[in-house]
């Protein structure tokens, strides 16, 4: 279900990093043993954004560093990008268990959000501009930070992954031990229906949620295709949006731009003869987080 998504013939050229990461300890309450790297850049923003960027199922920060241009970009605009590490089930992000859907429940989630509070602080941030992004197992987190922690998570961007909760009750969530219903998009609910699945992740929550972009191919047979579809179904009733209009070739030829709403709130993006995983557009990723 979750792919080692530097393989294949869409994998992402690896990216020359402008200069080593800094692993970090003592960032707070870990209850999974998550690692943690960062890319600070020489020229810090005053108030600067922060990207959580999360690997795909067999990475880690520093190779998730190394297939995107996120630090490059850090370097001219001055944010700060965190690159955490999952060393269980063959490095994928736990997206099944109560634990992580659940808010402060002591799950993967639980840490991350822990390096979000504990990052705002470290570098001055401004808490309204933290992002998630990730690919594959790192969308799927991605899903699940929206749901669980609302109020830390300004917008997403994310790749070939599916909705939270999805993976709700998997004995695992990597390709080995994973229930696979979800990966062959065969969990279908309706907009109501994921709607109500994320509000039991945060239920006392009455705030915003993310805004939400999501990226798949349209070749993907691994994290199907159909997930798409339900990840759009689940944050447009989260979002209390519906779709608009489609945009041809955007951002290039091949890509169809769904649009929800006025399009600030939910988008996705479908790639024709795109498997698995959709490569990184950092430059569009910025634009939405408004960097």
């Amino acid at each position: 279900m979750l792919a080692l998504a530097l393989g294949g013939a869409n994998a992402v050229p690896a990216q020359s990093a402008p200069s080593a990461l800094t692993p970090i300890t003592g960032w707070g309450t870990n209850p999974t043993n998550l690692d943690l790297q960062a890319y600070v850049p020489s020229k810090l923003a005053a108030k600067p954004a922060i990207i959580l960027a999360l690997h795909y199922c067999g990475g880690s920060g520093p190779a998730y560093s190394q297939m995107t241009k996120y630090n490059s970009l850090a370097d001219s605009k001055g944010f700060v990008v965190l690159y955490p590490g999952q060393k269980k089930d063959n490095n994928c992000w736990d997206v099944a268990t109560t634990k992580t859907l659940t808010r402060d429940g002591g799950g993967d989630s639980t840490g991350l959000a822990n390096i979000i509070k504990w990052a705002i602080t470290k570098y001055n941030a401004d808490p309204t501009k933290v992002f998630v992004t990730g690919s594959s197992s790192g969308c799927m987190m991605s899903n699940v930070m929206a749901a669980t922690y609302p109020d830390l998570v300004a917008a997403v961007s994310c790749y070939s992954g599916v909705a939270a909760g999805c993976l709700a009750g998997s004995p695992g969530s990597s390709p080995q031990s994973a229930d696979p219903t979800c990966a062959n998009g065969k969990n279908v609910k309706t907009a109501a229906q994921w709607t109500a699945t994320v509000k039991a992740m945060y239920p006392s929550y009455n705030g915003t949620y993310p805004r939400f972009l999501t990226w798949h191919g349209e070749a993907d047979n691994f994290v199907h295709y159909a997930n798409l579809a339900e990840q759009l179904k689940e944050w447009s009733g989260v979002l209390e949006v519906t779709f608009t209009k489609n945009n041809t070739n955007t951002p290039q030829s091949g890509y169809t731009q769904l649009v929800y709403g006025d399009g600030t709130k939910l988008v996705g993006y479908s790639a024709r003869g795109v498997g698995h995983t959709v490569p990184v557009h950092e430059d569009a990723d910025l634009k939405w987080f408004g960097i």
